[in-house]
């Protein structure tokens, strides 16, 4: 199935499999709805409970109503392990390609090769439309290590903030 067709299915609220080879995970994505934005909210603050320590910017509050206030169900999907919540991952239109957020996986499925067969999914898409990709990513964060993986570049940071960038077709370390 090519990239478009994907997209149209997406749009359709069919799932799209996918299967990563080296350990067998079978995921899929939905379309998101706004009933899943509390989902999203908490798993995110679960997620990036332990780097916003690290940092002294932790507030159980806020980390879920940035989520909500920032939430649109038209550029997110739901990542299914099975037929269960794995995580989120939004990819929407910005000024000069795409900007790559929300991107939660549930830490019981992390470290099994899922976030990158679903990195590389997203990634193939925008590149067969040409698309340059950013996204941002905490200083000292695991999840650089992943986006570096898959041809992301620093682009630049500040004391909080490591901001990245991948061209389309680019190639990671």
């Amino acid at each position: 199935m090519d990239a478009s067709t994907e997209a149209d299915e997406m749009r359709a609220g069919r799932v799209v499999p996918g299967v990563e080879s080296d350990r067998t995970t079978e995921w899929a994505l939905r379309p998101a709805e706004p009933a899943d934005v509390e989902a999203i909210a908490e798993l995110r603050a679960v997620v990036m409970r332990p780097d916003l320590e690290r940092l002294g910017r932790y507030d159980e509050h806020r980390v879920r109503q940035r989520l909500r206030d920032s939430f649109s169900s038209q550029y997110t999907s739901i990542i299914l392990s099975g037929d269960v919540f794995a995580g989120c991952v939004t990819l929407r239109p910005a000024e000069d390609g795409q900007l790559l957020e929300h991107f939660y996986l549930d830490p019981s499925v992390q470290g099994r090769g899922l976030g990158s067969a679903v990195l590389r999914t997203l990634l193939d898409r925008t590149d067969a439309d040409g698309l340059l990709v950013r996204l941002n990513v905490l200083q000292g964060s695991a999840a650089r290590r992943l986006y570096e993986r898959h041809g992301f570049t620093l682009e630049t940071q500040d004391p909080i903030d490591v901001y990245m960038v991948r061209q389309p077709g680019a190639v990671g370390t």
